[in-house]
């Protein structure tokens, strides 16, 4: 290879290269000023994100209050709401970057495949992330916050000391990394169907793989929900049923995949028409006795060669006429 043929193969590398830099410099920009925004008003989303646990609180106790034990914790909490909030609002430039990056190497009708899944995502990732916050973590909360003790009820009945008060003392570190965990976790299972389906346009999955090893994926699905929740059987059913459902979604979404792509291959040619009959073979005469078995063998063996040889030639009693 001479070297104006490497230079010439090397320049849409550094093409690619550089485009891909200032895709990643724009993300990065648009990250750091969503944290900026964020930090500004991180006490109101703070505010916001702990209003499941205030109400519990409120109800049980008459009063909201969480701790932090560091001198640093109020700061590094704030930073971690920052940087949370500022990936949120810099997510839609992230993904059209992205988009932008891969988009030219795609067909058009790759572009029309894709594009929907595209802006599915962030749809059905705040979906998640609502249903995490406004309907999984109340239950959990009420849960755990129903170890509560004020020791002041049913004291009088007690022959002994009164019940000894236990008091639910949270962390706002403690609080924020739950509560993230959970929103995070439903809103990236709530991507499985998007997942499932694009897996299985590039032609990596089909609807009869899910089906077959559904039994496998109930028990990882088990396992999932066991190590994402904390240890309440309640918030388990519920993790479980949720990924069990998309999972499901998902066989129906590659279905319809299958389909479109069996049908595409047929039109293409490349699958035989189905539709044609089997050549019929003839029946095999059969002889009501051996002593007319031995009789027609021989013929039978004539039949077999001879492609002209007409069933006439017999009559009721399968004897030559």
């Amino acid at each position: 290879m001479s070297d104006s043929e490497v230079e010439s193969s090397a320049a849409p590398l550094i093409e690619h290269l550089a485009e891909l830099r200032n895709r990643l410099i724009r993300s990065v920009l648009a990250f750091v000023v969503g944290m900026l925004i964020s930090y500004s008003f991180s006490t109101p989303i703070f505010n916001f994100l702990a209003s499941p646990i205030c109400s519990q609180l409120i109800e049980a106790t008459g009063e909201c209050g969480l701790i932090y034990t560091g001198l640093q914790k109020g700061f590094t909490t704030a930073l971690r709401i920052s940087m949370f909030g500022g990936f949120i609002l810099a997510f839609p430039i992230i993904g059209w970057q992205l988009w932008q990056f891969v988009a030219p190497g795609l067909y058009k009708k790759e572009k029309g495949a894709f594009l929907p899944f595209l802006l599915a995502s962030p749809v059905l990732f705040l979906i998640g992330a609502a249903f995490a916050f406004y309907a999984v973590l109340p239950l959990a909360f009420d849960f755990f916050l129903g170890y509560q003790n004020l020791g002041t009820e049913g004291a009088e009945a007690l022959d002994g000391p009164a019940a000894v008060g236990i008091t639910f003392l949270g962390t706002i570190d403690e609080y924020l990394g739950l509560t993230m965990k959970f929103v995070m976790a439903f809103g990236l299972t709530f991507q499985l169907p998007v997942l499932m389906t694009l897996l299985a346009k590039a032609g990596l999955l089909t609807a009869k793989a899910l089906t077959t090893t559904r039994k496998y994926a109930i028990v990882a699905i088990l396992m999932l929900a066991a190590i994402i929740t904390p240890p309440d059987v309640i918030t388990q059913i519920i993790m479980f049923t949720v990924i069990y459902g998309l999972y499901e979604i998902s066989i129906v979404m590659v279905k319809m995949v299958d389909k479109k792509r069996e049908a595409q291959l047929r039109e293409d040619g490349f699958y035989d028409d189905e539709d044609e009959e089997p050549e019929a073979k003839p029946k095999p005469v059969k002889a009501k006795s051996a002593k007319a078995e031995k009789e027609v063998g021989p013929i039978l063996e004539i039949i077999e060669d001879d492609d002209d040889f007409e069933a006439d030639a017999f009559d009721d009693d399968n004897k030559p006429t």
